[in-house]
């Protein structure tokens, strides 16, 4: 097994703020984009979480993402709004979507905000909870980079497509946020990474057999054609249903490119990714502490149904909110993604996270020298053929 650094919160909060200050953010979003990369990993989405800082790092140094980009309102209508984000961060541009369409929904009942010319914005659940937290119902979705093969086809043509939704408050709020690929490709990058074998039908190689190797995945994926794609919700084919999680796909293409005028994602060259967020008041309904009490019930029932492999019925969120009571202080980031950050900063004359713990190679957790992380490597200009 790797290691596995847990990293101090607060010192990982203030490495991440420092970099994306020295990258050209402001300190207000310097500290969000490091917030939101924190918080994915606090949640256990560390697909999500800091090691997407060494493809934020390449993106902003090749000027695809641009830190001073400030996302407008091309053109409304009523309760609609299309934001153009003219390449900023996708988390800033959704960050600006999230409160537009709360405000709409506050006025209309309902809001859809598309955003279109952006980057990877982080997880999606993060802006449907700001939405359920508010006492609204949040639904978000993005498309991304070419990825994932439609049924019947080895060929990367959807990106992984995520849909979150999100209602209720506290402990038994909805909290669902997953793609529309089997997983995100960020979980393969993990196991590559980690060197973790996959165990599951995740994807499939450029003649459409299935493959478990992460490294071999990954490698095929960068070149150029891709040689290698995800598998739709479902796995390739029909019999485990993966034409439903191909339809899924191609409504979140319909929610972000396609009503944005944007590219879809088999036309994405790791630029103008396409975001959405609906955002609907449930006061017409009862009111927000009604539908939190009707989420609420819900989760409790389910939660309460019996077993029938010992594992508990979960209630989507339950799995992050353990995770975040858990890693409060801090947070699991393998060695791979460690020294990336660690570079990165290094590079901009700023101190690496503190590492509080390190879990050996044995995979149990022990006193190891924090100091034994190698040193710095050179940091290389290339720009990798990142998926989103």
């Amino acid at each position: 097994m790797p290691r596995i650094f847990q990293v101090s919160v607060p010192s990982l909060r203030v490495t991440l703020s420092s970099i994306f200050r020295k990258q050209g953010f402001n300190s207000t979003d310097a500290l969000y984009l490091a917030g939101t990369l924190i918080d994915a990993d606090q949640r256990g989405i560390s697909s999500h979480g800091t090691q997407r800082m060494a493809m934020y790092d390449a993106k902003i140094r090749h000027r695809i993402i641009d830190p001073h980009a400030r996302p407008g309102i091309v053109r409304s209508k009523g309760a609609s709004l299309l934001i153009d984000a003219h390449a900023a961060m996708g988390q800033l541009a959704m960050r600006e979507a999230t409160n537009l369409a709360i405000g709409l929904a506050q006025s209309h009942g309902l809001g859809l905000v598309a955003v279109r010319n952006s980057n990877h914005f982080g997880t999606a659940g993060q802006y449907a909870r700001k939405a359920a937290d508010s006492g609204f119902i949040g639904v978000v979705s993005t498309n991304s980079n070419s990825i994932v093969a439609p049924t019947h086809t080895a060929v990367p043509a959807l990106g992984s497509n995520p849909i979150a939704v999100a209602a209720g408050y506290g402990d038994d709020q909805l909290d669902y946020d997953a793609a529309t690929s089997t997983v995100s490709l960020g979980k393969v990058e993990v196991h590559e990474k980690t060197g973790t074998p996959i165990d599951a039908d995740w994807a499939v190689d450029a003649r459409g057999t299935v493959s478990h190797d992460p490294a071999a995945i990954m490698n095929a994926i960068r070149s150029k054609p891709r040689r290698a794609a995800l598998t739709p919700l479902g796995g390739p084919g029909e019999n485990g249903g993966g034409y439903k999680g191909y339809g899924l796909g191609l409504a979140v293409e319909l929610l972000t490119g396609l009503l944005g005028d944007a590219p879809a994602s088999i036309d994405l060259n790791g630029t103008r990714i396409s975001h959405s967020i609906l955002v609907i008041s449930p006061e017409a309904y009862g009111g927000s502490d009604a539908l939190a009490a009707r989420v609420s019930q819900l989760a409790k029932r389910l939660r309460s149904l019996p077993s029938s492999d010992g594992q508990p019925v979960l209630f989507p969120g339950d799995k992050e909110r353990a995770a975040l009571a858990q890693h409060h202080d801090t947070v699991p980031i393998d060695e791979v993604t460690y020294k990336q950050v660690r570079d990165i900063a290094w590079g901009l004359d700023i101190d690496e996270p503190q590492i509080v713990r390190i879990d050996g190679a044995d995979g149990g957790g022990g006193d190891e020298d924090a100091s034994a992380v190698e040193g710095p490597k050179e940091i290389v200009d290339g720009l990798p053929a990142f998926p989103a």
